[in-house]
């Protein structure tokens, strides 16, 4: 996402934040983030082909990859493994076909 894509960009674009404090450095702010459920900043290594594929999905979903990925690290987190993720989507879609109208195709998701 570009800078200038957020609305509230003109707003703030002439604005020196260079002797801004960091959140981390402002209680209250701090607090606020916690309370908000805010998520950790880190630097990992992803092979290549592994982000290429979550690009991939999430530009024919019209989703966020680094939001797939989440996704996809809490399930792992949570214990649900790729054969019980497969079968829930199957259900899912075969559900979705036998609900459809007859001559109505079912649009199909990107799977994550």
């Amino acid at each position: 996402m570009k800078a200038s894509s957020d609305p509230e960009f003109a707003r703030y674009k002439n604005l020196d934040f260079a002797t801004a404090k960091p959140v981390a450095r402002t209680p209250h702010l701090k607090r606020l983030q916690a309370a908000a459920g805010a998520k950790s900043r880190i630097t990992m290594r992803v092979d290549s082909d592994v982000v290429a594929i979550f690009r991939a999905r999430a530009e024919m979903s019209g989703g966020n990859y680094q939001t797939m990925m989440n996704d996809a690290l809490k399930q792992f987190a949570q214990g649900i493994t790729l054969g019980e993720m497969l079968d829930r989507r199957v259900r899912e879609t075969i559900g979705e076909v036998l609900r459809a109208p007859v001559g109505r195709q079912v649009r199909r998701r990107a799977v994550a």
